[in-house]
């Protein structure tokens, strides 16, 4: 059953990804992304990560999601309608840009090992619980990669703020 389940969400998000970026109505687009975000809390709740669950249905499908939508009714898409969706020149470097990306993917399912080589073992992970582990790791091992995380979306904000907040020309 849990094979199942695991498949069920697996194929789905696959197809919701897909959907979701070749929808033409951009707000269809984001109900869509919001049944994608419940279907990965789903995947979640069967590697026993509750904590990573509960965080992805508030965080992502309640605040990311409230965001899009916000952003989506900010900007114009008549200008964007106008543009046409090919670029002429440079194709050829969007198709570089993937193989290499596809490149480091592959290299990376190639390195990639299961086992127990971090501080975390299965048991200890038992004993603390997920959520202690995954604060201890962030808050120790990680802190500089979560404080750049952090001040990236600082950075991401003011923009976005300044970029609401500016005048705009002809209004």
């Amino acid at each position: 059953m849990v094979q199942f389940l695991f498949f069920y969400f697996a194929i789905a998000v696959i197809g919701l990804g897909i959907t979701i970026v070749n929808s033409r109505n951009p707000v269809h687009g984001v109900l869509l992304m919001l049944v994608l975000f419940f279907h990965m809390a789903g995947l979640y709740l069967l590697l026993n990560a509750e904590f990573l669950a509960a965080v992805q249905v508030i965080v992502y499908a309640g605040a990311i999601l409230v965001l899009y939508l916000f952003v989506l009714f900010l900007v114009t898409l008549r200008e964007e309608v106008r543009i046409s969706p090919f670029i002429e020149k440079g194709y050829w470097m969007g198709f570089v840009i993937a193989i290499a990306m596809f490149i480091t993917f592959i290299k990376g399912i190639q390195n990639f090992t299961l086992g127990e080589h971090g501080a975390y073992t299965i048991e200890k992970i038992g004993q603390l619980t997920h959520t202690k582990a995954m604060g201890e790791a962030i808050y120790t091992t990680y802190i500089l990669p979560f404080e750049v995380a952090g001040l990236i979306l600082l950075v991401a904000v003011v923009g976005g703020i300044a970029l609401a907040k500016r005048e705009r020309k002809g209004a």
